[in-house]
């Protein structure tokens, strides 16, 4: 079973932490389009920093590069290949902009699912001035999971929404 879910949400609805509870039951390997942006950034002078003006910084570059050469998008389907030739079971892959997914889901042809990650109301009136951050809802993905609950909660609720997607039942 190798399944490939493009994961989206705004910041801080919990994606991390769901990936991780995935790990626990999947073979999973997570990557992120921004992952080599940041590599760039750090070039730039960027140290990490989570700020609205780092963040429409890191959206602005990876604006860039895609309009160059469709970097983001060459970087994930070079990652995606390697993962179809390894042993892992779930592939997220973290991506925000709509345009950029579709460019991903289209790169495996079309076997990738999309998933978007609610946080509540807190989380989805959240902007950031950036596009990455404020389009996310700008897309029709496959799937959507609210998460609105107690962390416990969440883990079960979580791996069996993915039991469902992958149709497998809890171990």
């Amino acid at each position: 079973m190798k399944l490939t879910i493009v994961i989206n949400g705004k910041g801080g609805v919990g994606k991390d932490t769901l990936c991780r509870f995935a790990a626990e039951r999947y073979k999973t390997e997570n990557v992120s389009s921004i992952t080599p942006i940041k590599e760039i950034a750090s070039l730039c002078g960027w140290q990490g920093e989570k700020t609205d003006r780092a963040r429409k910084f890191l959206s602005d570059l990876k604006a860039l590069t895609a309009e160059y050469n469709d970097f983001p998008t060459n970087y994930l389907a070079e990652r995606y290949r390697a993962f179809l030739s390894s042993d892992g079971e779930l592939l997220f892959v973290h991506i925000r902009e709509p345009e950029e997914i579709r460019k991903f889901v289209n790169a495996t042809g079309g076997n990738a699912k999309t998933l978007l990650i609610r946080g509540g109301d807190r989380f989805d009136r959240t902007a950031y001035g950036n596009a990455s951050d404020d389009g996310v809802e700008d897309y029709p993905y496959d799937f959507v999971f609210v998460n609105d609950r107690p962390l416990e909660e969440t883990r079960e609720a979580f791996l069996a929404f993915l039991d469902g997607i992958v149709g497998r039942r809890a171990d």
